[in-house]
């Protein structure tokens, strides 16, 4: 649970907790975040509607109900301050401004992204529509325009998080991310949570 990044007003009440949320590309290391922070303390808002599988044995903890923010349908953040919750990087525009987010935004070698999609989809005997290298720059194109909005956006903290950095060092990396948080974090738990054995999609210059 959240413990520590809550102020009080002078009269002694609660102020809105910000939100946690856990975003950036498919297959970017964001359930392994999602997991880690599970880990450390933190209450987050998952669902069952998509188990483990292959592609993430410990699961993707996912919120079916993220899917209808284009739509408009977000009551459910009003019971979300203090709480984490998985929002990949193409809806966070569609989040409601009334809220403060903490965003801890995973980051991964597209190489490495690209590879673990097709290996999913291969898993799933399915086939992408579109080439490598044309997903390749649509990632960075929408990857570049995210981070300018994400910028400006006055009620969103950032923190920008390396999944490969992670995996070679994660309790610096757990470190940073308890701080953001504000909350207090068990960094030792989290910091176990990265499973070597499961970073099967490695490009070759790392």
């Amino acid at each position: 649970m959240l413990k520590n990044i809550f102020s009080r007003s002078k009269e002694g009440k609660k102020q809105n907790l910000p939100i946690v949320v856990v975003s950036g590309l498919p297959r970017s290391g964001t359930s392994m975040m999602m997991k880690m922070l599970a880990e450390g303390g933190l209450e987050i808002i998952s669902d069952a509607v998509r188990g483990a599988d292959e592609d993430n044995p410990n699961g993707y903890f996912e919120l079916e109900p993220v899917k209808q923010l284009t739509a408009g349908h977000h009551q459910w953040l009003a019971n979300a301050d203090g709480k984490v919750v998985k929002i990949i990087s193409s809806l966070l525009e569609y989040l409601p401004r009334e809220h403060h987010y903490k965003i801890i935004f995973m980051e991964r070698e597209l190489q490495e992204v690209l590879a673990s999609q097709q290996k999913m989809l291969k898993n799933r005997q399915e086939q992408s529509q579109v080439s490598d290298s044309e997903m390749y720059n649509q990632f960075e194109e929408h990857l570049a325009a995210i981070k300018y909005w994400l910028a400006r956006q006055p009620n969103m903290d950032v923190l920008y998080v390396s999944y490969n950095r992670m995996l070679s060092d994660p309790k610096a990396a757990c470190a940073k991310i308890a701080e953001f948080a504000g909350g207090t974090l068990n960094v030792d738990k989290m910091a176990a949570t990265p499973n070597p054995s499961l970073y099967r999609n490695r490009v070759t210059n790392n």
